[in-house]
């Protein structure tokens, strides 16, 4: 997209998370894009006049398709280019489709945006930082990875894995992490991270890549999720599930004590 002029912008269907704005076409077709950032979960695309902010909810997809490609069930969005033509596709409609006007200042002051936490792989997301960040907070530790306030990417998959690695006990409480145990905790969510990348990602059962290739990383690779009741790897005690926020947590009660 960066470097060629949207020729045409189709909103199918606006009735998603949040309404679009029925303007929206106006706002952008026939502009220029001035480049492509991700913030969060959130993508943005970038032109003279503001920022798109695109979210592909749970399981939504945005692809690149042949110019004469019939639309699917579900492809929500069109983005029309001379060179190329892009579909956003959700099939729950948890996703959104949003306008940042630059006269609103920069699109990271959007309320969307304005209170997400560190980027993991950001230097500054260290030890001394998370150990701040986390001093006083009387809520479970998995709770509050993925609030993303403090640190943004780590979703539930990720967060039972990260604790498992850095020897964790999901339901520790946030604020008692010491220093040293920080530290694991950062290392482990970037390794974590970084391995899920390397595989190609993982998500819910139906997701694929741009490529139309599913995600590795939760078939191959994960040491506890959805592993309830099989041999932790590193001790082979039984690893154990428990809902957190209505969410599912694996941990391993041996290797994770507290």
């Amino acid at each position: 997209m960066p470097g060629h002029t949207l020729t045409r912008f189709i909103m199918h269907e606006s009735r998603m998370r949040w309404p679009v704005a029925p303007d929206l076409a106006d706002k952008i077709s026939g502009r220029p894009v001035l480049g492509c950032g991700r913030r969060g979960k959130y993508l943005l695309v970038e032109f003279d006049n503001g920022t798109q902010i695109i979210h592909l909810g749970m399981s939504g997809s945005l692809r690149r398709v042949p110019m004469d490609e019939i639309r699917r069930k579900h492809d929500h969005a069109e983005w029309i280019f001379p060179h190329a033509r892009f579909l956003l596709n959700d099939p729950r409609r948890f996703g959104a489709v949003l306008w940042h006007d630059a006269a609103q200042g920069p699109v990271a002051a959007h309320p969307l945006l304005a209170r997400l936490g560190i980027e993991p792989f950001d230097p500054a997301f260290g030890p001394a930082y998370l150990a701040r960040s986390l001093a006083g907070k009387t809520a479970a530790i998995k709770q509050v990875l993925l609030a993303g306030n403090i640190v943004v990417g780590v979703g539930n998959i990720y967060a039972s894995e990260s604790l498992f690695r850095a020897r964790i006990h999901p339901g520790a409480q946030a604020s008692s992490l010491s220093l040293n145990r920080c530290a694991r905790l950062v290392d482990a969510v970037r390794g974590t991270l970084e391995q899920a990348l390397t595989s190609g990602g993982s998500t819910l059962r139906d997701y694929v890549n741009a490529s139309g290739e599913p995600g590795a990383y939760f078939s191959l690779h994960a040491a506890v999720y959805d592993r309830a009741g099989q041999a932790c790897p590193l001790c082979g005690t039984s690893i154990r599930r428990i809902v957190q926020g209505q969410r599912a947590t694996y941990y391993c009660p041996r290797c994770q004590r507290s």
